[in-house]
């Protein structure tokens, strides 16, 4: 008979250990943990086999991928690099995390695809490709409410159509009986982050369980191929140019939009708005379009000042459409902004996705030149039946009457007696009603203001003012009896 005191010395001796390590694939739902199995023979060769409970480790992490904008895989990762850094409250990268180690001659592994929990994490084009993950030690105060971290996306050198993404991951709210974390992610370029791929969000937060159950879509990590999105920082982009930088009223000017699809695939449905500032009008038969160095039906039409390009063209991926068209600057140009405003949208082939940008704006300075001395007379030829020399209700405007300037132009009434003139030289200027042009009419004497007694009218104009040369007649009385 054995003692218990001896049977537990003989246990320890004889305790053979093998501890399973389960690491996670990516995306599962499962907490990391492992379970040591066991067996032992006693004294009297009896053996005894069992499984320890699971061991939880103090570890979580975010997973997430790199995709294009319109969720779809990269072509090739290799390259890519995501680091995790320790932020200030300015959202300033302090220095990389220092992360538990995993893997290889570690206590515990990590989960594909990151089994080294490496910081920063190189991709490459693995299966899942685009993926990444971080395991925080939550012991050492990593996963504290209120911690602050910058999530740092580099493309390669060489990709020149990929840009740099930040992300900012603040902890929320931790519950360390369920083993699980919230954080709140938000794009510090303001451009698309989303949880479960959808693109339109950048700021959301998720809850992590002790693993890879939840994870980042960084949507189009200025990819254009993007879910991060990797890339441009648009996955369509539209510029506005013109063949001059100043112009004045009378001058044409031929504006150029380009746009160019950054995405793996082409776009169709095109559909530009452009804005025309004040007094710039459209000249409908001067639409060019060009795709690839051939020329493409461009289709516009004019709402106002508000003018709508169309084609059922394709812009395959890099492609450009050019839409060029021209435009005449009347005088009120010189009282607009001279600034276009040209916005587009298209369709993925593949999703049917709308993709935009703008509005693209191009300022046109607007030199006033010989409009800027010259101004506006506007006046009237009524029958003043009060001799007030105004027009009130029920005093007629004479059509058809002819005002002489000092200058030799001649300005003729229309139906309601009024007239108008632009462009006039600055200065005192003379107008003289013409008596042969209302017949039955005479001047008719003013009662109040002695001044005004005059066939003639003088006025001073300012630059670009506006005065006013009014006209009072009177049916004409006949001579000696005579009809």
């Amino acid at each position: 008979m054995i003692s218990h005191r001896k049977r537990c010395r003989l246990l320890a001796a004889f305790l053979i250990a093998s501890i399973a390590l389960q690491p996670l694939a990516a995306g599962a739902k499962t907490a990391i943990s492992n379970t040591a199995s066991y067996s032992f023979q006693d004294a009297e060769k009896h053996t005894f086999e069992s499984i320890t409970n699971q061991l939880k480790q103090e570890i979580v992490d975010p997973f997430g991928r790199i995709r294009g904008c319109g969720g779809e895989v990269l072509p090739d990762y290799a390259g890519f690099s995501v680091g995790l850094y320790d932020a200030s409250a300015q959202d300033t990268p302090l220095g990389l995390v220092s992360l538990p180690r995993t893997g290889a001659g570690t206590s515990f592994t990590g989960a594909p695809p990151n089994l080294q929990n490496s910081n920063p994490f190189f991709l490459a084009n693995d299966e899942p490709k685009g993926s990444y993950n971080f395991f925080f030690n939550r012991s050492a105060g990593q996963l504290e409410v209120g911690k602050r971290y910058i999530l740092i996306v580099n493309p390669p050198a060489s990709a020149r159509r990929y840009s740099q993404r930040q992300i900012r991951v603040v902890i929320t709210a931790r519950d360390d009986v369920a083993k699980t974390v919230s954080y709140t992610a938000t794009a510090l370029d303001g451009r698309g982050i989303s949880l479960d791929a959808d693109p339109a969000s950048f700021s959301t937060t998720v809850a992590i369980n002790d693993a890879t159950g939840t994870g980042l879509v960084l949507s189009a990590l200025s990819l254009i191929d993007q879910p991060i999105c990797v890339g441009a920082s648009q996955p369509i982009q539209i510029t506005k140019t013109a063949d001059r930088a100043a112009a004045e009223p009378g001058d044409t000017v031929i504006y150029r939009l380009s746009v160019r699809n950054l995405n793996s695939v082409a776009a169709n449905q095109i559909e530009v708005v452009d804005v025309l500032p004040l007094g710039f009008a459209f000249l409908p038969k001067s639409v060019r379009g060009e795709l690839g160095g051939s020329g493409v039906a461009i289709a516009a039409t004019q709402s106002g000042s508000t003018v709508i390009f169309k084609s059922d063209s394709s812009i395959p991926p890099d492609g450009v459409l050019n839409i060029a068209y021209a435009v005449q600057l009347s005088p009120d140009s010189v009282r607009g902004s001279g600034e276009n405003l040209a916005s587009v949208s298209v369709h993925r082939i593949d999703t049917n996705a709308i993709l935009r940008d703008g509005p693209s704006k191009y300022r046109l300075r607007i030199r006033p030149g010989i409009i800027s001395d010259c101004g506006t007379i506007i006046g009237r030829v009524f029958e003043d039946k009060n001799f007030d020399g105004e027009q009130q209700p029920g005093e007629l405007g004479i059509p058809n009457a002819v005002v002489i300037l000092d200058d030799g132009t001649r300005i003729t009434s229309d139906p309601n007696g009024l007239f108008s003139i632009a462009n006039v030289l600055s200065g005192n200027r003379t107008g003289v009603l013409d008596l042969s042009s209302v017949p039955g009419y005479t001047f008719a004497a003013n009662r109040y203001v002695k001044e005004r007694n005059s066939q003639s009218r003088l006025v001073h104009l300012e630059p670009s003012g506006l005065v006013r040369m009014n006209f009072a007649v009177t049916p004409a009385v006949s001579e000696a009896g005579n009809p």
